[in-house]
């Protein structure tokens, strides 16, 4: 069965940094694109950023660009957020999918083959 398990987010004030993980069992790690979602309150979920299943491709949001960077050791994937800002407050997901790094983050509520259950980050200002 596949499983993806987040690690613990936090509150971090802003101009802070945060690094999340995102650790995959159950089926052949990497076989599949890693892609980082959020939710904030009242917004749709969105695409974060996204890396193919050897690590050689990423995708970024435009509004994570030069802040976020994504990296991959196996089965593991994680998520370095820096210069965080108090709009970055949601709850952080990851995905694995077949699927290519640009439609992973483009596409955030395709049904991927697993979603772990979500790491609340928030960020004072």
């Amino acid at each position: 069965q596949v499983q993806l398990v987040e690690s613990v987010g936090g509150l971090v004030q802003a101009g802070g940094s945060l690094r999340l993980s995102c650790t995959a069992s159950g089926f052949t790690e990497n076989y599949f694109a890693i892609g980082w979602f959020r939710q904030a309150p009242g917004n749709e979920r969105e695409g974060v950023s996204c890396i193919s299943k050897n690590g050689d491709a990423t995708n970024y949001a435009d509004f994570v660009k030069g802040r976020f960077t994504i990296s991959r050791d196996s089965a593991k994937v994680y998520l370095q957020m820096d210069d965080l800002k108090a709009e970055d407050t949601a709850v952080y997901y990851c995905a694995a999918g077949f699927v290519s790094v640009q439609f992973m983050c483009n596409s955030p509520h395709y049904p991927y083959d697993a979603w772990g259950q979500g790491t609340q980050v928030t960020v004072s200002s």
